[in-house]
């Protein structure tokens, strides 16, 4: 518990401010703020489509959509632990995963949560499925966990570390990544029955990873951390943008999108929200209208986004057409 405790805690210490480059020359963007009608701090969230989607939290917090944000319910997780993560495979079958090993399953779009018995106590920050049978979670003291039965059960593979594992990306059943603490970047191309430690050349804890095709990716992590892979994920770049004239100390860069393999966003610390329309060639900084950190994000099309985090904040992002 307390390993989890500290991995929330550097999510939620303001610990730099930064800027990027201001304002956008591409598609404007409207980002608003929705009603969740909850305090809970929101670290995971995932939309199935623009109009359905869940968040989770602190507190065991399960908030579903119905209608793209403009309402948000409770729904009982059946736990108190911290959730952070949640992913569904359908519009009805879905996933949470949390402290303490904590991972509930539902079977009717979230409405009612199941307990899963896995063999972990770790908390448990990722979970990411390539097919509607296989699928990976991820956790501290390098755990992994994978099933190939479509979630009903889950069994451990190696990561040969001991680092606390935050994100997971699965291009297909056999090909992944996975980013964690203290620089880890583990590759696998063959279902995780194998993971290669790649290097990072960075000390920075990684919190997400996003690839936008087979071979583009993108890897996220505090202190402005922005990494970049063109292969897969076997080498990597840094692409940690500059401070800038008026900025002391870079932002936390918590979650990492693309939706095609020109268009990717990023939120992080106070409320920062990052956008790039080129590949990541070069990122802008929209206006945000919150100062609250940003920990979970989700893009189910490429115009329509929610982000969510700090004290039940959840703002909505939009993207006029080209």
């Amino acid at each position: 518990m307390r390993t989890l405790i500290a991995v929330v805690g550097s999510l939620l210490i303001v610990l730099c401010v930064g800027t990027v480059q201001a304002g956008s020359p591409h598609a404007p963007v409207t980002v608003s703020m929705q009603k969740s009608g909850s305090e809970a701090t929101l670290l995971g969230m995932f939309f199935h489509d623009h109009q359905l989607g869940w968040a989770v939290g602190s507190g065991g917090a399960i908030l579903k959509t119905t209608d793209g944000g403009h309402k948000w319910k409770k729904i009982s997780s059946g736990t108190p632990s911290l959730l952070t993560a949640v992913y569904f495979r359908d519009a009805q079958r879905g996933w949470v995963v949390g402290a303490n090993g904590t991972v509930r399953m539902s079977k009717d779009g979230g409405e009612t949560w199941s307990v899963v018995v896995v063999s972990t106590q770790a908390p448990l920050y990722g979970i990411a499925f390539a097919s509607p049978t296989k699928g990976w979670m991820v956790g501290g003291n390098g755990t992994i966990l994978q099933t190939s039965d479509g979630g009903e059960n889950w069994t451990d593979q190696t990561s040969g570390t001991s680092a606390a594992l935050y994100a997971i990306a699965m291009t297909s059943e056999l090909q992944g990544t996975v980013v964690g603490a203290l620089g880890t970047i583990l590759t696998t191309a063959d279902g995780g029955n194998s993971w290669t430690t790649q290097a990072s050349q960075s000390s920075a804890t990684f919190f997400d990873v996003a690839f936008a095709d087979d071979t583009n990716g993108w890897a996220v992590g505090n202190a402005g951390a922005l990494f970049q892979t063109t292969d897969g994920g076997t080498h990597w770049v840094d692409r940690t943008l500059p401070c800038g004239r008026t900025c002391n100390k870079l932002t936390d860069l918590i979650r990492v999108r693309f939706t095609d393999a020109q268009q990717g966003w990023i939120v992080g610390e106070r409320g920062q929200i990052l956008r790039t329309s080129d590949a990541g060639f070069n990122w802008v900084e929209e206006t945000s209208p919150v100062k609250r950190s940003l920990m979970a994000l989700s893009f189910p099309r490429a115009t329509a986004g929610w982000a969510a985090g700090e004290g039940g904040t959840i703002i909505s992002i939009s993207t006029a057409k080209k």
